[in-house]
């Protein structure tokens, strides 16, 4: 997949189809979307996705940005796994902000990119206060020629997929739904840090986890969940909260890769398939947390993984 940084006119002369959206999370009603645009491309085209390098929000309402459900690089090869050829990843700003929607339909995407079919979701907003949307979208560019195909959203149990709902899940610990909702497992990646060092004193070696700060985390709890490290994914026990049990202020992540005792500060783990297994809570005593921690573990092995 190829990258662009600016609204650009492509490298290639070959006619392009482009779908527009921020993406996050990528959950099945993004992926419909892309499905859609790919059923467009006939043979000499090629197919493309317009997207932001920050959510909108950023600039448009900054004291109310949301979590993400992905990270950029995450984004980004989420969309690069979905067929798309050419990927425009560009930044929410000002001059974004203030184009007018007719302007941005004729000049932009007819004008320099010259496109051949859009594929939006029903919702899609864009333009100047938002004035844009699919109907303005298909009345100006059919003028020329140009299909626009308004997808329709996909429902789950009645109900809409959106970031938000899928978010929503995310916090509350209900990571089952968001799965559900995503098509795919919510994943956190973070490289390992140094902590207190607690973990090993008890024989629990932990790796402290940093994840982005514009990640949405799950609900404060341990969650059994698959940790992915060198190529190879083990069974996981996973706190996220403030350490209670010994006055912690700071919200981390830590996982206990069970059966794992290398040392990998400064390596990447992900971690993905969470389930939640209980509330944190702060305990009476070390023996207490550790019979405790024990019990979990119970919860949190695959029979198919190998110790290593």
């Amino acid at each position: 997949m190829k990258i662009h940084h600016e609204l650009e006119t492509p490298s290639t002369e070959r006619p392009l189809v482009v779908a527009i959206g921020f993406f996050d999370g990528f959950h099945r009603g993004h992926r419909e979307i892309v499905r859609t645009l790919l059923r467009l491309r006939r043979p000499g085209y090629r197919a493309a996705a317009i997207t932001f390098r920050n959510h909108p929000a950023t600039h448009l309402r900054p004291e109310s940005v949301p979590p993400l459900i992905a990270t950029l690089e995450e984004r980004v090869n989420l969309l690069a796994s979905s067929g798309i050829d050419e990927l425009f990843l560009v930044p929410f700003d000002d001059r974004i902000a203030r184009t007018d929607a007719r302007v941005f339909l004729r000049e932009t995407l007819l004008g320099t990119l010259g496109i051949r079919a859009l594929v939006v979701g029903e919702n899609f907003r864009f333009g100047h206060g938002r004035e844009g949307d699919a109907a303005l979208a298909r009345a100006t560019l059919a003028e020329h020629g140009i299909e626009v195909v308004a997808v329709r959203p996909v429902l789950d149990g009645g109900e809409r997929i959106s970031s938000t709902r899928v978010r929503a899940a995310i916090q509350s610990g209900d990571t089952a739904t968001a799965d559900r909702l995503l098509g795919g497992s919510y994943t956190l990646r973070g490289r390992v840090s140094l902590g207190a060092g607690r973990g090993h004193d008890l024989g629990f070696p932990t790796a402290n986890i940093d994840v982005p700060p514009e990640k949405t985390l799950p609900a404060d709890g341990v969650y059994a969940a698959v940790g992915r490290y060198d190529g190879r994914d083990r069974s996981a026990l996973v706190s996220i909260g403030t350490n209670p049990t010994f006055d912690g202020v700071a919200r981390t992540v830590e996982a206990w890769l069970l059966d794992f005792r290398a040392t990998v500060y400064g390596e990447e783990i992900a971690l993905r398939d969470f389930r939640f297994i209980r509330e944190q809570r702060k305990f009476a005593d070390v023996e207490a947390l550790l019979a405790q921690m024990n019990e979990d573990a119970t919860h949190a092995r695959f029979p198919s993984f190998s110790a290593s």
